[in-house]
């Protein structure tokens, strides 16, 4: 096993290390002299003492692997031997790697377990390739905010959740007043970084995990807020509306104000069967157009029981 260029270690009956491979002291930073006979093969990996894939075989524990481990197979008889997958710090080398783990069962003539054999699978590269593939996915290239797939999909999911508990939730959508203006007076290139600081002011507002703020389409922008009724839709709303002022990003052809401002429509409601998300977002949207046209720099709420009759 020494000469194995797979990163591999060993540990007995005891959790001991009997043996920590030339490629694991070279994945790990860590000498084998330190960890041979001890039952520290962890420091290797983490910062904080656990339990690693050959401890969970050894101890006939596959369960822990959910609460351990980013990805793994099913758990099934550890006898069998586990796989798993998990970014790990790497306190010695001080960086933090992606391995790909497999821990097999050693038994003796008699079917005892013996030993845990586990190896090790460098696939930092691979998962970082991953996950940009998946940001590009689910973010605006522009903005950085998420994008109008990424907005319509958590609309639905959360359109649903709050029908089931029987909660409000709300829809924020924006524009940013008199954009084409500010296109053709200051060019394009300048009119993307306007775009990428409203963005950036918007999504420093929206704090809560559960919401979500998007680049609902050209310099539309939108935010979603489960379990949120219309008065906490506008407290958000105006925040917005107030940060995107502070950036005193100036409009010189603007016909509201002399920096950049948006404006805001907010609709609320509780989900139900006789009415779907789109028209939660249609609401926000009738909104924001009585916005623009009550001279823009301003939010104004859909009134629901309006809404209602209308629909």
């Amino acid at each position: 096993m020494q000469h194995l260029v797979v990163p591999t270690f060993v540990i007995n009956a005891e959790r001991r290390v009997i043996i920590w491979n030339r490629a694991c002291e070279r994945l790990t930073g860590v000498p084998a002299h330190e960890v041979i006979g001890t039952s520290d093969h962890w420091r290797a990996f983490y910062d904080e003492q656990r339990h690693c894939l050959a401890d969970l075989v050894l101890m006939g524990r596959p369960e822990a692997m959910d609460e351990l481990y980013v990805t793994h197979a099913e758990p099934g008889d550890s006898t069998h031997g586990l796989r798993a997958e998990n970014w790990c710090v790497m306190p010695q080398v001080k960086k933090r790697l992606y391995l790909a783990v497999d821990a097999g069962p050693i038994f003796d003539e008699d079917g005892a377990l013996m030993a845990v054999v586990e190896t090790l699978r460098d696939q930092t590269e691979q998962k970082l390739a991953q996950m940009a593939l998946q940001s590009l996915a689910v973010k605006d290239g522009l903005t950085g905010l998420a994008n109008r797939r990424s907005f319509d999909e958590k609309l639905e999911a959360e359109w649903l959740h709050n029908q089931r508990e029987g909660t409000s939730m709300a829809v924020l959508l924006m524009d940013v007043d008199h954009f084409k203006l500010y296109n053709d007076t200051y060019g394009h290139q300048m009119g993307d970084t306007c775009l990428k600081s409203v963005a950036a002011a918007i999504d420093k507002q929206v704090f809560r995990p559960s919401d979500l703020a998007a680049r609902y389409g050209g310099e539309e922008f939108a935010v979603i807020m489960p379990n949120t009724d219309l008065d906490g839709a506008r407290h958000v709303a105006d925040r917005l509306i107030e940060a995107v002022r502070e950036l005193r990003l100036p409009h010189s052809a603007s016909q509201t104000e002399d920096c950049v401002t948006i404006s805001l429509g907010a609709a609320a409601f509780i989900p139900s069967d006789q009415r779907g998300s789109g028209d939660l977002v249609a609401a926000a949207d009738a909104a924001l157009y009585r916005a623009k046209h009550q001279g823009r720099n301003r939010v104004v709420c859909a009134d629901r029981v309006a809404e209602l009759v209308e629909a």
